[in-house]
Parts: structure tokens; C-alpha cells; sequence
């Protein structure tokens, strides 16, 4: 006699060795960690779900957090630093952002070096209530420059689900690759985000993942969250893709 139920696996056993490209660890500089020991607490965390590899990816807004590299890589040094007198030596941490697509986004880039995950992959983000009105031309500036855009979180813009993918298929066109928050599969977001993040993955336009962790709560959820068969082994390439695509990032 077949089971009615269908067999249930722990997302946290597909995280071991992983490289979290997207997440607000670096202290006190944007809504992330508060301070050194809230930092210290996540990766103490991360670690009890086998991530041990970070790229820090503080927000860049001009309104709210007009980082800079040199903000970031301050805190990145003051983290680093905690990490080595914690005796944490098996941590590898580098910073990149997370940058808000908005009216001062085409000024950095004129301007300055974007902090990158890897080479010339920059991620990049929108506002949640609509896109920018100069999207196409951002994306077009940011190739000429010889980067490439990883968006964030695409599940999350809700603008974009009335369409189902038309609009997604068209970011990639432009080529965008897309950055999919873990916690979206488990419905964290809400059913809609979760529903367009199912599709995304299963019309396979996930490249890579990240946690977008902000604090223990997110960590705490991924370490009970328990996924489908069929999810968990869709999901375990993309992790092998992100890892295979930014664990050079801590040697260069």
C-alpha cells in the first residue's frame, strides 16, 4: 500500500559548505546586524546549518543607506577582526552590496568601482511598490560598464507577478540572472511570493540563492524548514551553481 504522504526533506541539508551571496551581516551600517555581537550570533548560527562562507551584502540607498565602499569595508574589517579574536578562523567573509536601482544608482556607477559578488557580477535591486522608470536604461548602462546584474529577490516584486513570467522573461533577455531568497520556498514572504517562487524555479530561471538574512528569526526558520522531494533536489544544483560561481571570490 503507497503512503499518502509524501516524503518531507530538511532544507538545511542542502546548505552545508554553501556560499550565502546575499545577506546583512556586516555591523551596524544598514537593517541588518546591530552591532559586532549580532553579527557574531548569525554566523554562529550559519554555522550550525553548515554555512561558513559569506558575502556580506550591505544596502546602498541613497535616502536610507548611502554606503559607500569605504563604510563597508570598515565594517567588513571590524568583523574580521572580531572573527579572528573569537578564535572563528574557518570564516570566509568578503563585502560586496546590494544596490537600490534608484535615481542615484547611475551616479555610481559613473562615479566609482561597484562592489561586486564575484568579477563583474553586481546585485542589484528594486523598490517594492514599483520599478524604476528608467529600468531598461539602468540595465543597459550597467552592461555598458561591463557589468552584470544579478537581481535580487525577483519573486518579491509583486508588480511583475499580474504578468506571470512575461516580464521575467524579458529581465533575462536583458540580462539580467536572478538571485532567489531561500526563505521565499517556505512562504515567509506570504503564499504569493512563495507561489511565484515555485515558478521561477520550476521554469528554471533561478541561477542562484541567497539567505537575504537580517536577523536569528530568518536563520531559526531555514533550520526546521522542510521541503518536497521534488523541490530539495531542484534546489541542489542552483546551490552547487552559486557555490562553483563564488567560493574564487575569497581567493581573489
Amino acid at each position: 500500500m503507497f503512503s499518502i504522504f509524501k516524503k518531507k526533506f530538511f532544507l538545511q541539508d542542502l546548505l552545508e559548505g554553501a556560499v550565502d551571496i546575499h545577506n546583512h551581516i556586516l555591523p551596524g551600517i544598514d537593517d541588518g546586524a546591530s552591532e559586532i555581537k549580532d553579527s557574531l550570533a548569525l554566523i554562529d548560527k550559519f554555522g550550525e546549518l553548515g554555512v561558513k562562507n559569506f558575502i556580506a551584502t550591505p544596502h546602498v540607498m541613497n535616502d536610507y543607506y548611502p554606503n559607500t565602499p569605504e563604510t563597508i569595508n570598515n565594517a567588513l574589517s571590524k568583523l574580521k577582526e572580531a572573527l579572528h579574536n573569537s578564535g572563528k578562523n574557518d570564516i570566509n567573509i568578503k563585502a560586496a552590496a546590494e544596490y537600490m536601482m534608484d535615481h542615484s544608482f547611475m551616479e555610481l556607477m559613473e562615479n566609482e568601482d561597484l562592489l561586486c559578488l564575484n568579477q563583474n557580477l553586481v546585485l542589484v535591486e528594486m523598490s517594492y511598490f514599483q520599478p524604476p522608470i528608467n529600468l531598461n536604461e539602468i540595465l543597459f548602462k550597467l552592461q555598458t560598464k561591463k557589468y552584470k546584474p544579478v537581481l535580487a529577490h525577483p519573486e518579491r516584486y509583486a508588480y511583475f507577478h499580474s504578468k506571470k513570467l512575461e516580464k521575467y522573461h524579458e529581465l533575462k533577455q536583458r540580462g539580467c540572472s536572478f538571485q532567489l531568497n531561500i526563505l521565499s520556498l517556505i512562504g515567509h514572504y506570504g503564499s504569493n511570493i512563495q507561489e511565484v517562487a515555485l515558478m521561477l524555479l520550476d521554469n528554471d530561471m533561478i541561477d542562484f540563492i541567497g539567505s537575504d538574512t537580517h536577523q536569528l528569526r530568518h536563520l531559526e526558520k531555514l533550520s526546521t524548514a522542510k521541503i518536497s522531494e521534488k523541490r530539495f533536489n531542484t534546489l541542489k544544483p542552483i546551490i552547487e551553481n552559486t557555490k562553483h560561481a563564488f567560493m574564487p571570490a575569497f581567493s581573489s
